[in-house]
């Protein structure tokens, strides 16, 4: 089978979007930063030629943001781990999932994923500066992957990491990239992709934020 390309992530709205942003920018601040890398990111999952399907995996409701081409499929579980386990079993086969965090994604890295997955690789992986990792994928769904992997904490990479090799899954490995979490992270993300929504909204924030 294609690999599947999944996107997952919240509807981007006030105060539950990009909530380590505020402050300094406000919860609408926020959301409009979160809109702009989540649109970021389906465009280039919108222009990358490999997937068999592209899939959002969406906590919340459908907005104008999500462009035609894409499925959605609602998120269930009780915490990240659970519904990633999830997102998985639901969009069944090959797949290979992303968040919305690196809005610096480009069309070629997502092929790239996929290309590993219809390759042969098990698994494909990538790490974040920061101790997590922006994207995972996998030929089959299997809960044991993500089962008791911590969550958004300073060894989660090498955690998830080291529980495909204890499975004896063949990992293909794709470059790092930082996630933005941060307003740092922000203008680093920005600064890195300049012709990205991400980063004229950006722009825009900060004229309006005090330093």
């Amino acid at each position: 089978m294609t690999p599947a390309l999944l996107v997952m992530t919240k509807a981007p709205a006030p105060g539950r979007s990009k909530t380590r942003l505020t402050p300094p920018c406000t919860p609408e601040q926020a959301a409009g930063l979160a809109r702009a890398a989540l649109e970021d990111t389906l465009a280039s999952a919108a222009a990358a030629r490999r997937p068999g399907r592209r899939v959002v995996v969406l906590d919340g409701e459908p907005g104008p943001w999500l462009p035609p081409g894409f499925d959605v499929v609602a998120q269930r579980g009780s915490g990240l781990a659970e519904r990633l386990a999830a997102a998985f079993e639901d969009v069944g086969g090959p797949a290979f999932l992303v968040g919305m965090d690196t809005p610096q994604v480009t069309p070629a890295l997502l092929d790239a994923g996929l290309a590993a997955l219809a390759g042969g690789a098990d698994a494909v992986f990538a790490e974040a500066p920061d101790g997590g990792y922006w994207a995972i994928g996998l030929r089959r769904a299997d809960p044991r992957v993500f089962d008791g992997i911590p969550m958004s904490a300073a060894d989660t990479g090498l955690r998830q990491r080291e529980r495909l090799a204890e499975i004896g899954l063949r990992v293909a490995l794709l470059p790092a990239l930082r996630d933005v979490d941060t307003m740092d992270d922000a203008r680093a993300v920005a600064a890195s992709a300049p012709a990205r929504r991400f980063a004229a909204a950006l722009l825009h924030v900060e004229a309006a934020v005090p330093a």
